[in-house]
């Protein structure tokens, strides 16, 4: 017989909302409620979220103190937890593995989980120099999930003006290109069928945001709709931040669940979770084509849950940028060739920032019940390829209980690579970007290798040279560095 305090989830709903004009436009709270009441009637139990005795809530990019204390109130149930999370891609799958593990503690039955951006319509509220009404949700969660970590960017790496993802993630497929032994069009053309594929993922998705069908050469070809922003990427390899979309889970005890009369055919089942980090900051790392923290913490996951990569029938992987991506099929051992996600991606799916995993999980439940006996994997990525968070989820009752592992201490054990402030000398180009505006290429940010192994930052902004830089490889070429000058020196 299962464990009584089996976690599953027996509701899961998403809320878009394309709009045409402001007046249509919905705050991430109401939008909030939308997708908790689909949450609600997917579970088809008549309403029972009033019995709630957790509510949660993923940290978002909008001005509440404490909205699960709002959401609370408006499903009357009196006296629940409240529970916010920090910033971070990664923090759906903590927040979904923290609440498994409580459940299965005993310490809930019932809880709540939901999360919401407004990226489109506070874009257009922008740009029409207004601002979007928003209600009031005062006060201080109960808790909040998450712990302090270090900055998303080394020090050095801020001094050459590098600061954002799209400056970062580029360089990793360009390294990857370059491990790869693959010609510069040989590697646009092979990432821009990838970003087809989720592509057509996006066309099967009814809670997808982008849903019209883009080919390959549309995704790697600059246009007046598809800008250049960062070499080798488009504006249709970055994740869509311009969505209003929201989600909501709704996770019980297999008893409660029972109780509710919830018919065995809605349950899904998380088996495992499992969270680590890889060193923090790109400077710091061994290279910018692997990352040991996805292997590390994939590994557990899969382990925990007692299933095998070649068991999982549906996979999400985080897609923030393709090289995301392509690093973490390689460290799980899955083929590019395969769905590589449930959603269509941040880029097709949607990207509401912080929330978009829980639109991944809610995907994953719809298409688990679809097929029996199926697995799913689903995983989360916080900064620049940073923070992960694993969860194996399952359609039928799992043999053991679910296990959740804590692997930072593991993966922080490995060695770190050394980054200098400044260095004058002889070395050789390891990655590099180069940043656009007004669709020219203007300045190249390159992570260069000295001849002991440490890494330096040094910026490029001669037109011709830059100019170069996207035209041919340039990783491994021997440069010389003086002043904070790099000149090729074959």
């Amino acid at each position: 017989m299962p464990n009584p305090n089996t976690p599953v989830i027996i509701g899961a709903g998403q809320f878009l909302n394309h709009i045409e004009s402001l007046e249509q436009a919905i705050e991430p709270l109401e939008m909030m409620m939308h997708a908790i009441r689909r949450a609600e009637a997917d579970a088809d139990a008549g309403p029972f979220l009033a019995q709630s005795q957790s509510v949660r809530v993923v940290r978002g990019i909008w001005n509440y103190e404490n909205p699960a204390g709002a959401i609370a109130e408006r499903i009357n149930a009196a006296g629940a937890e409240t529970v916010g999370t920090l910033i971070g891609g990664n923090q759906n799958q903590v927040l979904l593995n923290r609440t498994a593990a409580e459940i299965l503690a005993g310490k809930f039955d019932l809880v709540l989980i939901a999360g919401a951006e407004n990226g489109y319509s506070a874009g257009k509220a922008r740009r029409a120099r207004t601002t979007l009404p928003q209600s009031k949700a005062a006060g201080q969660p109960d808790r909040t999930i998450g712990a302090a970590q270090q900055p998303e960017h080394h020090e050095y790496e801020v001094a050459k003006g590098i600061s954002r993802a799209i400056q970062v993630y580029p360089m990793y497929d360009n390294a990857i290109r370059h491990a790869r032994g693959e010609t510069l069009d040989e590697h646009i053309v092979r990432v821009s069928e990838l970003w087809s594929r989720f592509n057509d993922v996006a066309q099967d998705n009814p809670n997808a945001w982008v849903r019209q069908n883009m080919t390959a050469e549309e995704i790697r070809t600059a246009s007046s709709r598809n800008r250049q922003i960062s070499f080798p990427y488009t504006k249709f390899m970055n994740a869509n931040l311009s969505v209003d979309m929201a989600a909501a889970l709704i996770v019980c005890s297999l008893e409660k669940a029972r109780q509710l009369g919830i018919a065995e055919k809605k349950l899904v089942y998380p088996l495992s979770g499992a969270e680590g980090y890889d060193h923090f900051s790109a400077s710091v790392r061994d290279n910018f084509y692997t990352s040991p923290g996805i292997r590390i913490t994939g590994q557990w996951a899969l382990e925990l849950a007692g299933v095998e990569v070649s068991e999982l029938d549906f996979v999400d992987l985080y897609s923030c940028f393709p090289s995301a991506v392509q690093v973490a099929a390689a460290e799980l051992g899955l083929g590019e060739e395969r769905p590589l996600t449930v959603t269509g991606g941040l880029t097709f799916g949607g990207g509401p920032l912080n929330n978009y995993v829980m639109h991944s999980i809610a995907r994953s439940v719809e298409l688990l019940r679809e097929k029996p006996g199926s697995h799913a994997l689903v995983t989360a990525n916080g900064g620049n390829l940073y923070k992960h968070a694993h969860g194996v989820y399952g359609s039928a009752p799992p043999s053991a209980d679910f296990r959740w592992a804590d692997v930072k201490d593991e993966i922080a054990a490995l060695p770190a690579r050394e980054c200098l402030p400044a260095y004058d000398g002889e070395a050789n180009i390891e990655s590099y970007t180069v940043m656009y505006a007004e669709d020219e290429p203007r300045i190249g940010h390159v992570s260069c290798l000295t001849p002991t192994g440490a890494r330096t930052w040094v910026n490029v902004e001669d037109a011709e040279l830059v100019r170069a830089m996207v035209a041919e490889e340039f990783c491994a070429r021997p440069v010389k560095i003086a002043a904070g000058t790099l000149s090729i020196t074959a």
